[in-house]
């Protein structure tokens, strides 16, 4: 088979076809200098130079899209890179009257991402790799907004929370016209409320799926990559898996179900197969390998991304990642004065 390009390989998979070999991605946060656009954007240029990622996944500082409405982030980085909000704009039931619709050019944190994905200029280093900024559903939003109190407001008061989520899901349908009007490829879907860790079935077909549902049919045909990443354990997986995207990322060795449980419901690729903390972080070169390869086995090889579950833990070592994209055929580029450890 003739050499792909990133673009026909990827999209290859979605469709179930053949590829030239099998295509992979890793991602990881920048906590050092993600609230600076143009380091985010080289520090995510130089990982992506080293390991040759078949898509590019841009990954700001977690409360970017939160904090024009009042958050305060955290200075304490978690093992995985994020910092939790220190501080919820909504902290009574009539804080949510204050979430409006934002323009994401001017707005904290939205017009950073847009920053650093011009300020990517779309560089060589890209290569022929989409990009995708990340965003988070408007329910995920509106946990990061209001913290452990979201729940009890859903119940006392919903009507408040509706409106706030109507503003939220319009302020991500602009922020992902402008992205994908300055170049972005697709975009990276996180959901963290469809986990019954966090909602019931119901909560989550109410205030959840319609919200997920209106802003990635807001993208239509301009998002070649829609990955949709199902965050979190006890995933409503199934309703998850109906709605319209490309790509669907987990935790399948973490919190399940399996890849080949997966591919039953999932109509597009998978992407993942290696456990971002047994393997990737704690485990040896031998065994990130083993397990890339049990990834294939239970796909047959087609329609998957190699991938971890989510975000790699901020101290994983290079040669288990290394091991895994020699392993698949894939570019692995030495980039001097970059240390992934």
């Amino acid at each position: 088979m003739k050499q792909m390009s990133r673009r026909e390989r990827l999209l290859a998979a979605v469709n179930g076809e053949p590829t030239d070999r099998t295509p992979y991605a890793f991602w990881r946060h920048f906590p050092q200098i993600d609230t600076n656009p143009a380091g985010l954007a080289q520090a995510t240029l130089r990982f992506h130079e080293r390991y040759g990622s078949d898509f590019l996944k841009i990954t700001p500082a977690g409360s970017y899209a939160v904090e024009a409405w009042g958050c305060v982030e955290s200075p304490d980085v978690r093992p995985d890179g994020h910092r939790p909000c220190a501080t919820c704009a909504v902290r009574h039931a009539e804080d949510w009257k204050r979430i409006g619709v934002l323009d994401p050019t001017t707005a904290p944190g939205y017009s950073l991402h847009v920053e650093t994905i011009l300020r990517m200029g779309f560089d060589r280093r890209i290569g022929d790799a989409p990009a995708l900024p990340t965003v988070f559903s408007p329910l995920s939003l509106a946990k990061k907004l209001s913290g452990d109190r979201l729940r009890d407001d859903l119940r006392a008061h919903p009507d408040l929370v509706r409106g706030a989520l109507e503003a939220i899901t319009e302020t991500l349908i602009r922020f992902a016209d402008v992205a994908l009007t300055e170049g972005a490829s697709g975009v990276f879907y996180s959901i963290q409320a469809a986990s019954l860790g966090q909602h019931t079935e119901e909560e989550y077909a109410e205030f959840g799926e319609p919200y997920d549902r209106r802003f990635l049919e807001s993208l239509g045909s301009r998002s070649i990559l829609t990955v949709i990443h199902c965050h979190g354990e006890r995933l409503m997986f199934d309703r998850l898996a109906r709605l319209p995207g490309h790509v669907w990322n987990w935790d399948d060795r973490g919190s399940g179900p399996s890849l080949a449980q997966g591919r039953a419901v999932v109509s597009g690729a998978l992407a993942g197969g290696l456990d971002q903390w047994k393997t990737l972080r704690d485990g040896t070169p031998e065994k990130a390998v083993a397990e890339a390869e049990d990834a294939l086995a239970q796909t047959d090889g087609r329609g998957l991304i190699v991938a971890a579950g989510c975000v790699l833990p901020m101290d994983t070592p290079d040669p288990n990642v290394a091991a895994v994209v020699r392993r698949l055929g894939g570019p692995l580029k030495p980039v001097p004065g970059a240390v992934f450890r």
